[in-house]
C-alpha cells in the first residue's frame, strides 16, 4: 500500500456523509472536466486522470462501508 492511499483513506474517517458525497460529486465533475480537456487538447500529465478516477472510486467504496455499517 502507498502512503498516500492510506493517508487518504484515513482522512475519509473524520469526513461526515454529506460531506463525503459532496466530495464525490466535486471531484467527478473534475474528473469529467479534465477528461474533456484531455479530448480536444492531450493533457500534459495524463496520470492525472487515473489518479483523480481512482480517488473518486476510493470515496465511493468508503461511502459503501458506511451504508454497509462494515
Amino acid at each position: 500500500m502507498s502512503s498516500k492511499k492510506v493517508e487518504f483513506n484515513k482522512s475519509l474517517k473524520d469526513i461526515s456523509d454529506a460531506d463525503l458525497k459532496a466530495k464525490i460529486q466535486e471531484d467527478e465533475l473534475r474528473l469529467k472536466k479534465l477528461e474533456f480537456a484531455h479530448a480536444i487538447t492531450p493533457l500534459e500529465n495524463p496520470v492525472s486522470i487515473r489518479s483523480l478516477r481512482r480517488d473518486v472510486a476510493r470515496l465511493k467504496t468508503e461511502l459503501t462501508k458506511r451504508a454497509l455499517g462494515v
